[in-house]
């Protein structure tokens, strides 16, 4: 790990907690994955993983999402159900500000950015198409990616634009808002990957900083006064989340709400300087 971040994170959680952190970036990751309501279903998802002598847990806090207890993502990918596109390779923690938006139908909605479309289909899946999703992406490959994930997952309800989010014009509203900012990946790093103190750089986290903090203001002025909406990142790291909470609130007149999430102790949790889990309810 670059040094620079063992020592942001022992000044921000304690020796203890970076430690395990640290920890957890060497440890094996289980795959999982999501059903795709919208082509499948649960019952017949663990039928095929029984056919093909497939071992997997379910997650407490979700119907939809598995845990591999062996197999991996290569044993999926020969199976018909991905190629199928009923169900969708997504980490756990990425399907939890989806869940926590808590989508409902007949509602506009905004997928900040969008690729590759784990989240963008998954919000499709929630609201079972009735919804009417705006995803943005700006860069045109990665735009490429999610339409063909929006296809393959059959998410109608989805309208593509290939454009930068934070050049959206004042005059759209939307009910809620799903911002998964792009960000440094702090909390995701895999601690045996080569050159990591190349990639994993001070540059890298400032860059991260300024598209998330002009993001979120944007985010804010085009949500509808009383509406909800989820700013969540990858990062562990407090310059990338409750610093650019404070920031933003400094500019839009917006308020933190405590996340109502079902069976919330389930759920593991890191510390925050922002008491408990938290979104935002523009007034």
């Amino acid at each position: 790990m670059p040094e620079f971040l063992m020592s942001l994170l022992k000044e921000q959680y304690g020796e203890k907690i970076a430690e395990e952190i640290h920890q957890g970036f060497f440890a094996n990751r289980k795959t999982t994955f999501r059903v795709n309501t919208i082509k499948s279903n649960l019952e017949k998802v663990k039928a095929e993983l029984d056919q093909f002598g497939i071992a997997y847990q379910s997650v407490a806090w979700s119907k939809e999402a598995l845990i591999l207890e062996k197999a991996n993502e290569k044993d999926l990918r020969e199976l018909e159900m991905y190629k199928n596109g009923e169900i969708y390779l997504q980490s756990l923690s990425s399907m939890l500000p989806a869940i926590v938006l808590n989508p409902n139908t007949n509602t506009d909605i905004l997928d900040m950015a969008a690729a590759p479309g784990g989240k963008t289909t998954q919000l499709a899946a929630m609201t079972q198409n009735q919804a009417h999703i705006t995803a943005c992406e700006m860069n045109h490959i990665r735009a490429e990616r999610l339409q063909y994930n929006l296809e393959k997952q059959g998410a109608s309800s989805v309208y593509l634009m290939e454009k930068d989010s934070r050049k959206l014009d004042d005059f759209f509203s939307f009910d809620n808002i799903l911002l998964d900012s792009p960000c440094s990946g702090s909390g995701t790093l895999c601690g045996n990957h080569s050159n990591l103190e190349k990639r994993f750089t001070m540059k890298l986290i400032e860059k991260s900083t300024k598209s998330q903090l002009s993001l979120l203001k944007k985010a804010l002025t085009i949500l509808k006064p009383g509406h909800e909406m989820v700013y969540s990142t990858c990062s562990i790291l407090a310059c990338e989340n409750e610093e650019i909470v404070e920031k933003a609130l400094r500019f839009v007149k917006a308020e933190i709400v405590p996340i109502e999430f079902p069976r919330n102790r389930r759920v593991a949790k890191i510390a925050s300087q922002i008491e408990g889990n938290f979104m935002y309810c523009a007034k």
